[in-house]
């Protein structure tokens, strides 16, 4: 007997069904056919997308993916995507169980392994950034180590952009050298410096782009071919950017990584991390070390970045309207040293943004002139424009609909050696602002409270 024989199976996508007006029968019932999608490769029914033809999906633009995109819908024929808080699953046989551990066929077996709410997110995201496949992790750190390690090991060499979040920096500073791997810093913007430490080869190539928090702008493809070169995987953390503005593999990269718990879930209620790349990649190396060691995304989480990757375009575009507008007028305001924003003409890697970005993004670093003020004074006049605003939360997050600011030196970067902090731009002066959804007049409102306390 054929699917096309089985009453409420939709000859089109092999789902089932209910007759009008009758209750959903559980799939159970029906011999054979599963309500939801067991993991990539099985030949089971397709998204929900399955209306539109096969070769026209990849014309669809990033909007309608991040709706729509790795949708599948139960038996029930729900309209939002479920949540499956579930541990484990059942087998109807003994043999059923013995043959998915053997991989005779795929299923869902533990959710640690996965879990069908958390494959809708992954797959969402893959349509969105362009990638064959992606894992989800419990948050972006988690994503950063396990892009890594499940493919580096004793005797391995790394190459990364010194320009790093803090506790990347711990990672390839304190964490992987217990294993044996070795990392070799480079001034990120310094393509003369990346093309001499490729000389010799190395294992993967490390960055982000913008920079955090002082929004370098990378040239992704001359540090990919130069990476490829010597042999090396180049990984991007693209947390900054998001998928809407930037999208790394187009660019030369090899693995993408996100923060979720940044722009893509965007209202500060959950974490989480993602990472994409071949299908190779990721159902390899990547797979093997995240069920081993368990970092994986709870289904809830999944399911409330679910929500937020469908108006992560939306808001983004938003966001970086307000951020542009601020950006420009924080350059003429008395009191301030330097605007960094990858939209201004003033940006250092101004003409690589515009190759590589569509757009400046959320985000702005703001240094205070410090002209004066040695190091104690100007953190202490810093910390009384930051306590002097109103509606701009002091928060070490960033992505929020609500506008944050950070003051590096102390939170996210304390643990950097100062001279190093100053290399990288990050002075006692120096704020992170991350533009939310408010009126970009009451923003410009607070931020000149906060010009004010800083000029004393």
């Amino acid at each position: 007997m054929t699917d096309q024989d089985i009453p409420g199976v939709c000859p089109h996508c092999g789902e089932v069904h209910p007759p009008s007006g009758a209750r959903p029968a559980s799939a159970v019932t029906v011999p054979n056919v599963p309500a939801i999608r067991p993991p990539r490769g099985a030949g089971l029914p397709e998204p929900a997308l399955y209306r539109i033809p096969a070769d026209e999906r990849p014309a669809l633009r990033p909007q309608t993916l991040a709706v729509r995109g790795g949708q599948y819908r139960t038996a029930f024929q729900e309209t939002a995507e479920p949540i499956f808080l579930t541990q484990g699953y059942v087998y109807d046989r003994a043999a059923d169980a013995r043959d998915s551990f053997l991989e005779n066929y795929e299923r869902y077996t533990y959710s640690r392994y996965t879990n069908p709410t958390v494959t809708t997110f992954e797959e969402r995201l893959a349509l969105l950034d362009g990638a064959e496949d992606c894992y989800a992790t419990a948050t972006g750190m988690a994503a950063v180590f396990a892009a890594v390690a499940s493919v580096a090991g004793s005797g391995s060499r790394i190459v990364a952009a010194r320009e790093l979040f803090g506790s990347s920096l711990s990672i390839f500073d304190n964490q992987l050298p217990r294993f044996g791997v070795r990392t070799d810093y480079v001034r990120g913007t310094d393509l003369d410096a990346w093309a001499e430490a490729l000389r010799t080869p190395a294992d993967v190539v490390f960055l982000e782009s913008p920079t955090n928090p002082m929004l370098d702008v990378l040239d992704i493809p001359a540090i990919a071919e130069l990476a490829h070169a010597a042999g090396a995987i180049v990984m991007v953390d693209n947390v900054f950017a998001t998928p809407i503005l930037q999208r790394p593999l187009r660019l030369g990269a090899d693995v993408v990584i996100y923060s979720a718990t940044k722009h893509i879930d965007g209202q500060g209620r959950v974490m989480g991390g993602a990472i994409l790349g071949t299908r190779e990649y990721v159902r390899g190396p990547l797979q093997a070390f995240i069920r081993a060691t368990g970092p994986n995304l709870a289904p809830f989480n999944a399911w409330v970045l679910l929500k937020g990757l469908e108006t992560l375009g939306v808001r983004v575009r938003a966001q970086q309207d307000s951020a542009a507008d601020l950006a420009a007028w924080l350059e003429a305001q008395d009191g301030v040293g330097s605007v960094r924003y990858p939209g201004l003409a003033s940006h250092p890697q101004a003409d690589v943004a515009a190759r590589v970005q569509d757009g400046g993004g959320t985000m702005i670093a703001l240094t205070f002139d410090e002209t004066g003020l040695d190091g104690a004074a100007a953190t202490e006049r810093t910390f009384a424009a930051m306590d002097a605003l109103r509606l701009i939360d002091i928060s070490n997050n960033l992505g929020d609909a609500k506008s944050l600011i950070t003051h590096p030196a102390t939170t996210t970067h304390f643990k950097v050696a100062p001279p190093l902090r100053r290399e990288m731009g990050i002075l006692p002066t120096t704020v992170r602002l991350s533009i939310g959804l408010e009126d970009v007049e009451d923003l410009r409102e607070d931020l000149a409270r906060a010009l004010t306390a800083f000029r004393g």
